[in-house]
């Protein structure tokens, strides 16, 4: 006799449960092929249940095909492909995936914490956004976002990063990962991408991904080594100047000038610019953008709104040269703006109040505050015998070196032991036999670690450097 607790069935409707549970021992095999199935009223009186819901069951098993109801005789399972049947129960089988290391401290991720979020005025902002947009909120959005994000973007870049640009410029997208991939079709198969050494994975996975071929240029002191550029067959070149992730490097202004003769040098040649976290620096003033200082429309600049909201925020620009604007819209207008108007609008409206600006202040004084905090803590005997710091002014991460004879795995294993996930700079290099220098050198990002936690902290970086 079939047997099922219908208490478990909670807000689904007894007969869809009961349906359910039947037609999933029937694809499992459970209940086999041609199996004849209990009578309506022995199954109602066997789960203490009405002969109705029974009878839907069996109903809607009938009109799926998985049962047949046979006159004076009773119901019966209909015979499914061995195939189908073993396949099912090897997808039962599948083991679920292990959940993910948790830890008190996790110096690899890069998120704003929530409570640094302004949403009462966030808030505020898309309500306003609701009532004065309310005819527009649900018209298509330009394939290059709406006109009041992209005047309120150029506007910002102009007071702050000394930036003259036309709204048609800016290009809205969700994330710098789309943004990537709409240059890549702008541009061609055939071009190829140059990388700073130790960028960003993700770069190269996006090239791979529509068969781009693709260079990583070495750096030194000063950044991107544009001799090395040279010798390789790059033609559109990705790079950080203000804020080389992770070594923090500043990319002087001679380096800036080599690099933007060596775009002037061919028509196919283009910079990316990625600002990403060019809000953030804590000391002094933002340095200045190389579109800025481009001359000959060479320098496609490229920021995110991830790293100073939320990473949930999914809005990234990029502003082009004049010369490629009229090729990006022949080529891809036909492309939907991927970020919804809603967000839009309240963006628009939360950067013309002035309230981007005053967050920023807020989050570079957090920051510094929060930094401070944390170095003052890592400088205290004994754990200061056994580390070296290295600050940088841009960024919410720091250097740190530790010195020991050990290896980066068996450091990194420790600290996961004592529940702190820590990420060695050699990770982020593609050659990494060439920088044995970077050996137990850790990228230390702090934007999510909690200073209540800073004294557990301590005492577990010193459990696992003091042995």
């Amino acid at each position: 006799m079939l047997t099922y607790d219908l208490n478990k069935s909670g807000k689904l409707p007894k007969y869809d449960y009961l349906y359910q549970c039947i037609r999933d021992d029937i694809i499992s095999g459970k209940i086999k092929s041609n199996e004849q199935l209990p009578s309506k009223r022995a199954l109602a009186n066997h789960l203490s249940i009405g002969l109705i819901t029974v009878a839907n069951a069996y109903e809607q098993l009938i009109t799926e095909g998985y049962i047949v109801a046979k006159e004076r005789v009773g119901y019966f399972v209909q015979e499914l492909p061995e195939d189908f049947i073993k396949k099912n129960q090897e997808k039962n089988e599948v083991t679920k995936e292990e959940p993910e290391h948790e830890y008190f401290a996790d110096f690899m991720a890069n998120r704003i914490s929530l409570k640094l979020f302004p949403i009462s005025i966030w808030n505020q902002m898309l309500r306003q956004a609701l009532y004065d947009n309310s005819d527009t909120l649900f018209k298509t959005i330009p394939y290059n976002g709406i006109y009041e994000l992209r005047e309120a973007i150029a506007d910002y870049l102009h007071k702050n990063r000394g930036m003259t640009v036309s709204p048609s410029q800016v290009i809205i997208g969700a994330g710098t990962e789309y943004l990537y991939s709409r240059l890549i079709q702008l541009f061609g198969r055939k071009s190829t991408f140059g990388f700073e050494e130790s960028s960003f994975d993700k770069l190269s996975t996006i090239c791979t991904a529509y068969g781009n071929p693709y260079n990583f240029i070495p750096i030194d002191e000063s950044g991107l080594i544009v001799d090395e550029l040279k010798k390789s067959a790059t033609d559109i070149v990705h790079v950080s100047p203000s804020n080389h992730f992770p070594t923090g490097i500043v990319m002087p202004i001679k380096r800036r000038l080599e690099l933007m003769e060596w775009a002037y040098e061919s028509d196919n040649r283009y910079i990316i610019e990625d600002d990403y976290d060019s809000e953030l620096r804590l000391g002094g003033k933002p340095i200045p953008t190389l579109q800025s200082i481009d001359v000959s429309d060479k320098v496609i600049y490229m920021n995110t709104f991830t790293k100073t909201l939320s990473s949930t925020v999914r809005i990234s620009y990029m502003v082009l040269p004049a010369s490629l604007t009229e090729l990006f819209y022949k080529k891809l207008s036909f492309y939907s703006c991927t970020v919804s108007n809603f967000e839009q609008y309240t963006l628009a409206r939360f950067m013309e109040s002035g309230s981007f600006e005053k967050h920023i202040n807020r989050l570079r004084n957090y920051y510094q505050n929060k930094r401070d905090a944390i170095l003052e803590i890592f400088k205290t005997a004994p754990l200061d015998q056994y580390i070296t710091i290295k600050e940088e002014d841009s960024g919410v991460h720091f250097m740190m070196k530790l010195k020991t004879d050990r290896t980066e795995m068996d450091m990194i294993s420790d600290a996961k032991s004592k529940g702190i996930k820590l990420a060695p700079l050699s990770k982020y290099f593609v050659d990494q036999t060439s920088n044995m220098n970077f050996q137990n050198v850790y990228v230390m990002n702090y934007s999510s670690i909690d200073l209540e936690q800073l004294p557990l902290i301590f005492d577990a970086l010193c459990q696992v450097l003091i042995k």
